[in-house]
């Protein structure tokens, strides 16, 4: 037997036997854990899929590894614990229909067992002692639509939650990576406290629950919230209420009618009608509502919210003490927020970056490290100063640029770099100093664009209000071009759900690991056709990736230091503003620098591209392409062999060939260049650098590098001839080398055949000449 025919001969009747699928509220089903990781041209690396997971009463209660018949249980052991673990079932099997081996995940006991348990067995062995709120909120299905499963570390998150508040937990952390869906978490814990009617008031009681539960979900931003109100859906429309100070305005009162409310912090603040910098409308009293009114209270994006001790949203959360509270968090980190963890306590679930991409539920990514010659500035005579006053022979660096200096000539120069890099019909983020500054790079970049839409980029600010927000939508919507990119300070460094960024343009300091994280966060969300993105880095933020806790797991916290000495959201902890949104911009007169004549044109940049893994440790092209694409087919012994075969068109043809039989046809080929910056590089340099890491040359360069040696070894007219064929290659690419293109270069440098002829000689003498100069072209 193979292992299907095991499964449908002797697994299948033999679990049936024992009631699963039988008894009411169980069943068995194949759980597909991971997809892979993305490896480029819409292709994945193996996924791992759960043979069986065992289920009843909607809880995943064991996973089950199946081998054939023909092959020991024992093959599938590693495996059963490996799924066990990451579906988080205290138990693990491994078959081969024959023989059942058991694991117990808690105590660590395993061997054999001579039949399968029943559903209620496996309950019972799961679950040791009684508890009433467990069992009503599992006998609630999960709200799948009939196709969306949540993911499995959603379904491990949700069921780590609910088992924290029927212990009589009332702080609870989530933490998961920005992209894998914090907003389903929270959906599904939603949906489970409503349908099973838990609430405060009953929630220690054995009798049924007089009433539904009514939830808060607390936000910093409308976006968020609009958001989350949007993915609840599947509650019934009364049961949803969006409080916005408007409507309050308009009834006379806070709304109470409902179950699951939605706002932000800006708009319960205890002002009384004072305006919120970046929210268009004024804030009413949170005090409204009785401290007991809301039985559940979920934070979004908590590191950055009222959990801070100090903060001025922190008497929200204080107010309303009673609630059950749970913090949602894609990066608790002990140097930057530890008062998330002083509030919260640790995790009970976390879900990181590196799992993510190596899961396949999150892009990889490559970084391109940028540094120009004027990173730095030391005011010289010959300079104009425009406004404020300069410091003699102080060196401006990054951190004042744009706050304390201005210079409009540099941030020509860096706008100029990376749009030249990019595919400008790709979606991108660019991250600014401040709200000043990302508007002069907004019209920097509508000016330096090839697009004619005056709408190409545009700047997303709390300056920027509803119209910001308005645009922001309209680039989240993946079938909406413009606006391409997008500029901001920090309000979009965090919680923007827009799956199709390819680029993230860093033109200001990231200091803090939870931003870095949270910026990185920004490219890493799925979307078809995307393998991998690109972070553009002018500001050595890259040097982040080396601190420990780039995906490190969450760390004991030190004891809090007290922040209230502190100007009230002066927005100085955790390099952070204490919204998260964006700082406003100093308002003392910045120095305003116009460059001396002709020193622009001096300007120059140089660049590496550097690879990383989901870990945060360097890897080298040949690995990340490995990791992307697979291992490049071994079709050359050596960089000698290399430039043998390109340096004729039927070879390299051949190994053309050989590459796409293997798996790197056209497109795949395509990627692999643009991923390693070389769309102006002959795919010989492409190949070259990831077999023998030899940097590439373009295609001008290996032109003019080689010209002189080719053109003296012909005369005249056919040099006339292959400076023609050299112009095609440098413009078009090295398939104006293959012989295939011979006629139509003849045609377009002499108008026909026979007066190509006339001029060259006969058809074997300028084929000759065709192939013969490409082997001096390939030369070391």
């Amino acid at each position: 037997m193979n292992e299907a025919e095991t499964r449908a001969e002797l697994i299948d009747p033999a679990l049936a036997a024992a009631g699963w699928g039988v008894v009411d509220g169980s069943r068995t089903r194949r759980e597909m854990i991971a997809p892979g990781r993305l490896t480029g041209s819409g292709k994945r690396a193996e996924a791992k899929s759960a043979d069986y997971v065992l289920v009843y009463r909607n809880t995943k209660l064991a996973s089950v590894e199946a081998k054939a018949a023909t092959k020991s249980y024992a093959e599938g052991v590693a495996q059963a614990k490996d799924y066990a673990d990451r579906l988080q079932t205290r138990f693990g099997f491994a078959t081969n229909g024959k023989q059942i081996y058991r694991i117990d995940m808690t105590t660590g006991e395993e061997g054999l067992v001579v039949c399968w348990p029943t559903p209620q067995e496996l309950w019972d062995a799961t679950f040791a002692e009684a508890n009433i709120w467990r069992d009503r909120l599992a006998a609630v299905p999960y709200e799948t639509g009939g196709k969306f499963e949540p993911r499995y570390y959603q379904y491990n998150a949700i069921e780590k939650a609910l088992a924290a508040i029927t212990s009589g937990k009332d702080r609870i952390l989530l933490t998961l990576a920005t992209g894998t869906g914090k907003t389903c978490v929270a959906f599904q814990i939603s949906w489970k406290l409503f349908n099973a009617r838990w609430n405060l008031q009953d929630w220690k009681s054995s009798a049924e629950p007089a009433r539904r539960p009514r939830i808060l979900f607390l936000a910093d931003r409308n976006i968020l919230a609009d958001q989350a109100y949007n993915s609840f859906s599947a509650f019934e429309p009364d049961a949803l209420v969006r409080i916005t100070p408007a409507e309050i305005r308009k009834k006379g009162r806070v709304p109470k009618n409902g179950s699951v409310f939605f706002t932000i912090f800006q708009s319960v603040m205890t002002d009384g009608g004072a305006e919120v910098s970046g929210e268009e409308e004024p804030a009413f009293n949170y005090q409204d509502y009785p401290p007991d009114f809301f039985d559940c209270i979920i934070i979004d994006e908590c590191h950055r919210a009222g959990a801070k001790d100090g903060s001025e949203w922190r008497g929200i959360l204080d107010y309303f003490a009673p609630a059950v509270q749970i913090g949602l968090t894609a990066t608790p980190k002990r140097k930057d927020n530890v008062d998330t963890y002083a509030y919260f306590g640790e995790p009970v679930y976390t879900y990181s970056l590196k799992e993510g991409i190596n899961d396949g539920y999150l892009t990889p990514f490559k970084v391109v490290e940028l540094g120009t010659t004027i990173d730095d500035y030391v005011y010289t005579a010959d300079d104009v100063v425009e406004s404020g006053e300069v410091a003699d022979g102080k060196r401006y660096t990054e951190s004042d640029f744009n706050r304390t200096i201005e210079m409009e000539a540099r941030e020509r120069y860096r706008v100029k770099i990376f749009m030249e890099r990019i595919n400008q019909r790709e979606k991108t983020l660019v991250f600014c100093a401040t709200q000043d500054h990302a508007a002069k790079v907004r019209d920097l970049i509508n000016q330096a664009k090839t697009s004619t839409d005056p709408n190409y980029c545009v700047r997303v600010t709390a300056n920027d209000g509803a119209m910001g927000e308005q645009w922001l939508r309209v680039f989240q919507d993946n079938d909406k071009t413009i606006p391409t990119i997008l500029t901001t300070s920090q309000k979009l460094s965090t919680g923007v759900d827009a799956r199709n960024v390819r680029n993230i343009v860093l033109m200001r300091p990231v200091t803090s690991m939870i931003e870095f994280k949270q910026i990185i966060g920004r490219g890493t969300r799925l979307y078809d056709g995307k393998n991998y993105f690109t972070i553009y880095d002018f500001v050595k933020a890259y040097q982040l990736f080396n601190d420990p806790d780039w995906d490190g797991e969450p760390q004991v916290p030190a004891p809090p230091v007290d922040p209230r000495g502190k100007k009230k959201g002066d927005g100085t902890e955790g390099g952070e503003t204490s919204t998260g949104g964006d700082e406003p911009d100093p308002p003392k007169e910045r120095l305003v620098i116009r460059l001396a004549d002709g020193k622009e044109r001096t300007f120059q940049h140089m660049s590496a591209t550097t690879f990383w893994d989901a870990s945060g440790r360097p890897i080298s092209a040949t690995q990340f392409v490995q990791n992307l694409f697979g291992k490049l087919p071994e079709l050359f012994r050596d960089e000698d062999d290399l430039r043998r075969i390109w340096g004729q068109p039927d070879t390299r043809a051949g190994l053309v060939a050989g590459l796409a039989e293997r798996g790197f046809d056209g497109e795949a080929l395509k990627s692999v260049r643009q991923l390693v910056d070389a769309d102006d590089c002959d795919l010989f340099d492409v190949l070259n650098y990831i077999a023998h890491t030899k940097t590439p040359l373009k295609r001008i360069q290996r032109a003019e590098t080689h010209r002189v040696n080719i053109m003296s070894r012909y005369n005249a007219k056919q040099q006339a001839f292959l400076e023609f064929v050299l112009s095609q290659y440098v413009a078009e690419g090295e398939d104006e080398l293959g012989t295939d293109k011979l006629p139509d270069l003849l045609d377009l440098k002499y108008g026909s055949p026979s007066d190509a002829v006339r001029e060259l000689g006969s058809v074997s003498d300028i084929r000759s000449t065709f192939t013969g100069f490409q082997k001096g072209l390939y030369e070391q």
